[in-house]
C-alpha cells in the first residue's frame, strides 16, 4: 500500500512526471553533445596525439595557432566564406521567397522543386560540382567555349581565388532553399490586410516591402540567418569533397583544418584547439538571433 501511495503521489506531481519524461533526452544530449564538447575542449589544452595520452600544456596550442600563418589564412577563409555565402543566400533566398509567395501557375510544384538542392546529400552535390569544375571536362567551360565567351577551359579549382568563389557558389546553391522556404513561411504569416490598406493610402511596392514586409519579417530573418551562418561557418563535407582545402590552403576552413591536423596529422590537441576557437564565433551568431527576437518583442509592444 505504501509503494502504491508513493506511485500515486508521483503520478499526481506534474513536475516530477515532466522531469522523468525529460530525463532520456537530457541523457542523450549529455552523451552526444556535452561530453564530446567537454572532451574536445580539454584536449585543446593538451599535447595529445593519436595513440598517446596527452599532458596538460595550457595555452600552448592556442599561442602557436595565433602565430601560425596557415591558421591565420584559414581564419580569413572561414570569415570570407561565411560572410559572402550568407549574404548571397539571404539576398537570393529572400528574392525567391517573394517570388514563390505570389500567385503563380504550378506554385506547389515550384515550391517542391526549390527544396531539391537542400535535401540532396552534401557529398553527392559536391561530386556534381567537382565534375562541373573539372579542369578538362567541365560542362561550364564547354558551354562557355561553345558560346564563344572563352577560348580555353577554366581551372576553377586550381587558382586560389577562383577556388574560393567556386566553393562559395556551391554552398550558396545548397543553402538557398533553406533560406527561401523559411522566409516564405514567414511571409505567409503577414496579413494581406496590411498591403491592402497601404495600397489604398498610395504606397508603392517598394514602400510596402520596406515598411511592412521587412519589419514584420525581421524576427524570422534573424533566426534563419543565424542557422545559415552556423551551417556555413561549420561547413565540412562540401569543402572536403571538392578541394580538401586546396589549392595552397585557399579553401581550408577551420572545420576542415581541425580535422586535417587532428586525424590525418595525428595532432589531436592542436585539432581540438582549432575547434575550440570556433566556439566564440558561433556564440556571436546565436547572440545575433537573440537580439533579433528582442526586436520582435519591441514590435509587439512588449516591455523591454
Amino acid at each position: 500500500m505504501k509503494a502504491l501511495s508513493l506511485m500515486e503521489r508521483f503520478q499526481s506531481n506534474r513536475h516530477a512526471l515532466g522531469y522523468t519524461f525529460m530525463l532520456p533526452a537530457v541523457l542523450l544530449l549529455a552523451g552526444l553533445l556535452a561530453y564530446p564538447l567537454g572532451l574536445g575542449t580539454w584536449l585543446g589544452f593538451t599535447d595529445a596525439k593519436i595513440g598517446r595520452v596527452g599532458e596538460w600544456i595550457g595555452l600552448e596550442n592556442f599561442a602557436y595557432l595565433i602565430t601560425d600563418s596557415v591558421f591565420q589564412l584559414v581564419v580569413f577563409n572561414t570569415l570570407f566564406y561565411t560572410i559572402v555565402a550568407s549574404i548571397a543566400k539571404f539576398i537570393l533566398g529572400l528574392w525567391l521567397a517573394l517570388l514563390l509567395n505570389k500567385n503563380l501557375p504550378f506554385q506547389s510544384f515550384f515550391r517542391a522543386i526549390v527544396l531539391l538542392p537542400w535535401i540532396a546529400p552534401t557529398a553527392l552535390s559536391a561530386l556534381a560540382f567537382w565534375w562541373m569544375y573539372d579542369a578538362q571536362f567541365s560542362v561550364i567551360s564547354w558551354l562557355f567555349t561553345k558560346m564563344g565567351l572563352i577560348d580555353h577551359y577554366i581551372d576553377f579549382l586550381g587558382d586560389p581565388w577562383m577556388a574560393r568563389m567556386s566553393v562559395i557558389i556551391a554552398n550558396v546553391w545548397r543553402g538557398i532553399p533553406f533560406v527561401a522556404i523559411s522566409l516564405l513561411a514567414g511571409l505567409q504569416t503577414i496579413s494581406p490586410s496590411f498591403y491592402e490598406a497601404s495600397s489604398i493610402d498610395g504606397a508603392t511596392p517598394w514602400q510596402q516591402f520596406r515598411f511592412i514586409t521587412m519589419p514584420l519579417l525581421t524576427p524570422i530573418i534573424a533566426v534563419v540567418m543565424t542557422f545559415s551562418v552556423l551551417f556555413t561557418f561549420t561547413d565540412f563535407q562540401l569543402i572536403y569533397v571538392l578541394t580538401r582545402g586546396g589549392p595552397l590552403n585557399a579553401t581550408h576552413l577551420m572545420a576542415t583544418l581541425a580535422f586535417q591536423r587532428a586525424i590525418p596529422g595525428g595532432a589531436l590537441g592542436e585539432g581540438a584547439a582549432i575547434a575550440t576557437m570556433m566556439v566564440p564565433l558561433l556564440l556571436a551568431a546565436i547572440m545575433f538571433s537573440y537580439f533579433g527576437l528582442q526586436r520582435r518583442a519591441w514590435q509587439q509592444g512588449a516591455d523591454k
